[in-house]
């Protein structure tokens, strides 16, 4: 098999990939935060429990020879969980806060993309059809997935804009992300990326907005709730909605 034939172990970047993605980083919310406060483990245990799916999950996608849309998708909700918990433990029991904790992971997911890069060549997703590129890949994400949680928890509390507020914010900013796609020539990889970022803390805003109480400015469904609708349509989205693995044209 030629180089530019290399059929790839992650989804073609589609709408249908979008649409799923969003859903299953509000998933992430939910679950993650069903887990550690309603459940009360707590976010350092919750953390080595999401962890270890995590673990179990990037193997089995590791080892896997084609692209599997379940696993894929599971291992993407196994990342944002885990980084749900895992930033709620940096950002509120380490004391370091929103601001201090986005920080470090933004060096972080920064660190990681420079490093692949430096080592591969390219942080394409389309290039993620090796043992190296994949490892890379879920590391990558896995910053992103706990670097938007701090983003979207800073924002919606710290920052004020509130959870109605924060999911407008940063719908608006991956609005601009889709209007440079479409009328820039601005690098697709870069602009992958930062869409990639933006929709964690959009999940992480509109799942505290769908679980949080009236009071504090959320809908009330409950955690458990929220987290049984979302489960539903990722499920259905994964059966419905059109996915092939990405692949060198």
């Amino acid at each position: 098999m030629q180089r530019n034939d290399v059929v790839g172990k992650v989804p073609e970047v589609t709408l249908s990939f979008w649409i799923i993605k969003i859903a299953a980083t509000t998933l992430g919310e939910t679950g993650g935060d069903a887990v550690s406060m309603s459940l009360h483990l707590g976010y350092l245990l919750s953390t080595g429990i999401f962890a270890l799916v995590f673990a179990v999950a990037v193997a089995a996608q590791m080892r896997a020879k084609a692209f599997h849309p379940l696993l894929y998708w599971t291992t993407i909700i196994a990342t944002t969980t885990v980084g749900t918990t895992l930033a709620d433990f940096v950002d509120r029991s380490l004391g370091i806060g929103y601001a201090g904790g986005s920080a470090i992971l933004c060096l972080l997911l920064l660190a990681s993309l420079w490093t692949w890069h430096r080592v591969l060549g390219t942080v394409a997703v389309d290039s993620v059809a090796s043992p190296a590129s994949e490892a890379f890949y879920w590391i990558t994400i896995m910053f992103s997935q706990t670097l938007g949680t701090a983003l979207g928890d800073w924002t919606a509390d710290s920052a004020g804009f509130g959870y109605l507020g924060g999911t407008a914010l940063f719908g608006v900013l991956l609005a601009l992300v889709v209007a440079a796609y479409l009328w820039t020539r601005i690098s697709r990889t870069l602009l992958f990326w930062v869409a990639f970022v933006l929709t964690r803390p959009l999940g992480a805003v509109l799942g505290d907005l769908l679980d949080k109480p009236v009071e504090e400015g959320g809908l009330a469904l409950g955690r458990f709730a929220a987290s049984a609708v979302l489960l539903g349509v990722i499920v259905v989205g994964i059966l419905v909605l059109p996915q092939r693995p990405a692949s060198r044209a």
